[in-house]
């Protein structure tokens, strides 16, 4: 399975200990340079645990679009997409909801933070997801009261 990162979902799992749930869920993860680049710049979550062996980084091969899409989203975002493409990933994990859309108009399959805790609840790794959320948005990620029941009700919590 051929799956690309952009930062958010890796700082989000890594603030709150739970980063290994990327390699359980998708085996090795595959992030662009921009996105290495955003994580190593200063130290934060995810700053140490960008280094595991189950991520990789690959520099994207052409820049097709990538002024168009600069002019749209971060350099993380835009080489995620990107490399996504370049690689035919099967998965693309982004967040933020002008990438997410550009990435599922390309006709990526797009995959956001709260989806990989579903995912990871409905196999098991881990028993809930409150704690998880709570934890992440005291670490500074925000979710609307509406997207945070609804992430919960999915989950029967």
């Amino acid at each position: 399975m051929r799956v690309v990162s952009n930062t958010t979902p890796i700082i989000s799992l890594a603030a709150i200990g739970h980063l290994n749930l990327l390699e359980k869920l998708f085996g090795n993860i595959v992030i662009a340079e921009a996105v290495y680049k955003e994580i190593k710049a200063k130290p934060s979550y995810g700053h140490q645990q960008i280094d595991a062996p189950f991520i990789q980084v690959q520099t994207i091969q052409g820049c097709l679009y990538k002024d168009f899409l600069l002019s749209q989203l971060d350099s993380g975002e835009t080489e995620t997409i990107i490399l996504a493409k370049e690689i035919s990933a099967d998965f693309v994990l982004i967040d933020e909801n002008l990438g997410y859309k550009v990435a599922t108009t390309a006709g990526l399959s797009a995959i956001r933070t709260l989806s990989i805790l579903l995912k990871a609840k409905e196999k098991g790794y881990i028993d809930r997801i409150k704690p998880l959320l709570d934890d992440m948005i005291a670490k500074g990620r925000w979710y609307s009261s509406a997207v945070y029941r609804s992430c919960l009700d999915r989950a029967g919590e």
